[in-house]
């Protein structure tokens, strides 16, 4: 998992995995473009995202997908990025005055401050971080995920012939698709959660998870609706408006954009256009497509 702020140099294909299906996506070296990406369904419960239940349920299935996409960008055998469902863990933003500088000393202040907000032990779970300097102190953005929740997703990617070089939740992996230099909104939807993130000169100000629309397909209105409490307090707390809104993992994108900008007054279009990804994939794994941008 990332770990409190230090660079690190991602690698050059990305595998998702959802309930419905496994992506893997592969980088032109430095210049953001997607050489080539493929992905596989898989049969329903195979894969069954929770926070601290079994997730990989049929382990043999879930690898033999991975290593079906993998092989068809040419990915085996090297680091990828692991790009996970957001049900299967918690991402967080909390605020702090301070935090202490020596890594061990703030990872304990944030298990602390997490330990009443979790429904699992978080002893027993991985945490990375990222700091970041906020108006009145710190802010941080936290991934907590349960230790054996994590083994199960990372040997299935090692038993698939790689190894998962950096794990990332969906939600953060699909950052990568936002524009860096002004305040933006992405609107990550699936089945399993959907989640609403604001950043800002590359920090994320605001997370939220909503319950996801399962096998429903959200109407615009329904999205606005969704999204509108955080466009109003986005603006409340930083005294600016959001200029986009990014909406990934809908397929009917076409018909809803335009009635999300008239709904909230904001510009809004795909997070992965039909110019960098064609077909149903930028729509069913757009993290995957994101995470190498």
């Amino acid at each position: 998992m990332t770990e409190r702020t230090r660079t690190i140099r991602l690698p050059k294909v990305a595998c998702e995995v959802a309930p419905y299906g496994v992506a893997a996506a592969r980088a032109e070296n430095g210049n953001g473009v997607i050489a080539s990406s493929q992905s596989r369904a898989l049969a329903s419960g195979v894969l069954t995202p929770a926070l601290s239940a079994i997730n990989v349920v049929n382990p043999q299935a879930l690898s033999g997908a991975i290593e079906q996409v993998l092989s068809a960008v040419g990915g085996r055998g090297q680091n990828v990025i692991a790009v996970l469902p957001e049900s299967a863990l918690r991402v967080t933003l909390l605020d702090f005055d301070s935090l202490p500088d020596k890594h061990s000393e703030a990872e304990a202040t944030l298990r602390f401050r997490l330990r009443k907000s979790l429904p699992f032990d978080v002893d027993k779970a991985v945490l990375s971080f990222e700091a970041q300097p906020a108006e009145n102190g710190v802010r941080v953005l936290t991934t907590i995920i349960v230790s054996s929740v994590l083994d199960e997703y990372e040997k299935a990617f090692r038993d698939a012939g790689c190894e998962p070089g950096v794990v990332l939740p969906s939600s953060i992996a699909a950052l990568g698709g936002l524009p860096g230099d002004r305040p933006s909104m992405l609107l990550k939807v699936a089945p399993d959660a959907t989640s609403v993130v604001a950043v800002r000169d590359g920090q994320v100000l605001l997370f939220r998870t909503l319950e996801g629309y399962g096998e429903q397909k959200p109407s615009a209105q329904r999205l606005a609706d969704d999204i509108y409490p955080s466009l109003v307090y986005f603006q409340d707390t930083f005294g600016a408006a959001i200029e986009e809104i990014y909406v990934a993992g809908v397929a009917e994108a076409e018909s809803i954009l335009p009635v999300l900008r008239e709904q909230t007054g904001v510009a809004a279009r795909e997070l992965i256009a039909a110019s960098v990804v064609s077909g149903d994939l930028r729509h069913n794994f757009p993290a995957a497509i994101a995470a190498l941008l």
